[in-house]
C-alpha cells in the first residue's frame, strides 16, 4: 500500500471513529444522558440540608417502579417504593465533614417534580455532621454499575455563595470547601459545565455537524464538489460557528436572566426540527452559500435549550454574570474541540467518494432520521428510541 493510500485509510478510520462518537450515543437519549440533581445548602448556623432529584426512568431500571408493567409509572407505584428509593439512593451517597467524619443522611417525605427530560423523584435530605463542617467530601456512586454515562449535577450553597460540579460515579470522592468561595473557582466550575453539556447535548452536536459537513464542499453542476483550498473551508466554518455562538449567547442570557421564557416542549421540538432541516439541506441544498444565516436563526432556539441546563444547575444571584460567562465560554470550548477534531479530517477526505457519499450524504440521512424521531417524540409526547 502506498503512503498516500495508508494516509487515506487512516483518515477514513478516524472519520468513522468521530462519527461513531457523536452518532452512536444518540440512541440513548434525545437530548442528554442520565443526570441527577443534588443540591446541598449550609445555613448560617452551619447545619446542612439538601434535595436530590433522581429520574423515575432511571429508578425504574434500577429497582423497578412499574409494578403492573403497563409502561406508565403512577404516583401510587412511586409511593409504594419510597422506602426502596431512599435505601437505594442513600447507599450510593457518602458525605464526610472535617477530618473525614461521616455525616448521616436521612430522607424526608418524597415528592415528584418535572425536569426538561421527564419526571423525577424528589428526596429532601436532612444531613447531620458531628460539627458544623468547613469542608465537605462527597462520594457519589449512583447507577455506577448500570450507566457509565450517568452524572450527578451538584449545586452547593454555603455562606450565600453557590458553586456547581459534576459528580462522576466512577471517580473518587470530591472535596469542597464550605468557606467563602473563590470567584475563579466558580468561573472554572461553570466553564467546565458548559464544556460537558455541549459534549452530551447530542442534538446540539448533530445540528453543528450538519452545518459542518458541507464546509469542505461547494455546490456546482447540481452536485457537491470539493473546495480547492483550506482557506474557504476555514472561513465558512468560522462564519457558521461565530453565528451560532452569537445567537445562542443572546437567548441563553435572556432566558437565564428570566427576561424571556418559552415552553420546554416547544424549545426541544424546535431544536429537533433544526437538526432535520440542516441535515436535509445537505442532500439538495436550498441554502448553500449562507449557512451562517441558518446557524444564527436556529442558534437562537438552541440558546433556550442551553439555558434550561444552566437554570437546573442553579444560578448564583451574586455572581450571575460570572456564571453566564463561564458557562457560555465552556459551550464554545466544547464546540471548538469538535470543530478542531472534525475539520482537518473532512478536508483531507473531501475529494473522496467515501466522504461525499458515505460521510456527507449517508451521514446527513442518518442525522435527519434520528432528529425526525426526536421531533415526533418531543412534539407528541411519546417514546420511540430507548432511554
Amino acid at each position: 500500500m502506498t503512503p498516500s493510500r495508508r494516509v487515506g485509510a487512516r483518515s477514513r478510520a478516524a472519520m468513522l471513529a468521530v462519527l461513531g462518537w457523536v452518532g452512536l450515543p444518540q440512541c440513548a437519549d434525545a437530548h442528554k444522558p442520565s443526570d441527577s440533581y443534588l443540591s446541598i445548602t449550609q445555613a448560617d448556623s452551619g447545619s446542612l440540608s439538601g434535595r436530590w432529584d433522581i429520574a423515575l426512568r432511571d429508578l425504574d431500571f434500577a429497582i423497578g417502579l412499574d409494578a403492573d408493567g403497563d409502561g406508565a409509572i403512577t404516583w401510587g407505584e412511586v409511593r409504594a417504593k419510597h422506602g426502596d428509593i431512599a435505601a437505594y439512593a442513600l447507599a450510593r451517597l457518602a458525605l464526610r465533614g472535617d477530618g473525614e467524619q461521616p455525616c448521616s443522611v436521612q430522607v424526608g417525605a418524597q415528592m415528584l417534580d418535572d425536569h426538561t427530560d421527564g419526571t423525577y423523584s424528589v428526596l429532601p435530605l436532612t444531613i447531620t455532621c458531628a460539627n458544623a463542617p468547613s469542608q465537605l467530601s462527597i462520594g457519589y456512586t449512583l447507577f455506577a454499575d448500570l450507566d457509565p454515562q450517568h452524572r450527578g449535577l451538584l449545586n452547593l450553597r454555603a455562606r450565600g455563595l453557590a458553586r456547581s460540579a459534576v459528580l462522576d460515579p466512577q471517580a473518587p470522592p470530591q472535596r469542597f470547601e464550605l468557606g467563602e468561595a473563590n470567584r475563579w473557582a466558580q468561573f472554572v466550575d461553570y466553564l467546565r459545565e458548559g464544556v460537558w453539556h455541549i459534549w452530551v447535548g447530542f442534538d446540539h452536536i448533530l445540528f453543528l455537524l450538519s452545518l459542518l459537513l458541507p464546509a469542505v464542499m461547494h455546490w456546482s453542476g447540481a452536485r457537491w464538489q470539493p473546495v480547492h483550498g483550506f482557506k474557504p473551508a476555514f472561513w465558512d466554518v468560522f462564519r457558521i460557528v461565530t453565528s451560532f455562538t452569537v445567537a445562542h449567547s443572546i437567548t441563553l442570557s435572556l432566558a437565564a436572566l428570566g427576561i424571556v421564557a418559552l415552553p420546554s416542549r416547544l424549545v426541544e421540538s424546535a431544536i429537533a426540527a433544526s437538526v432535520v432541516v440542516a441535515a436535509l439541506n445537505n442532500l439538495k441544498p436550498v441554502v448553500e452559500g449562507r449557512r451562517w444565516i441558518v446557524a444564527f436563526g436556529f442558534g437562537l432556539v438552541h440558546g433556550f435549550g442551553f439555558a434550561s441546563v444552566l437554570t437546573e444547575l442553579g444560578l448564583p444571584r451574586d455572581t450571575l454574570v460570572l456564571a453566564l460567562v463561564g458557562f457560555n465560554l465552556g459551550v464554545e470550548c466544547g464546540q471548538l474541540a469538535i470543530v478542531a477534531l472534525f475539520l482537518p479530517l473532512a478536508y483531507t477526505l473531501r475529494a473522496s467518494s467515501f466522504y461525499r457519499h458515505t460521510v456527507m450524504m449517508g451521514g446527513s440521512l442518518i442525522i435527519a432520521g434520528i432528529a425526525g424521531i426526536w421531533l415526533a417524540e418531543r412534539a407528541f409526547g411519546f417514546k420511540l428510541l430507548p432511554v
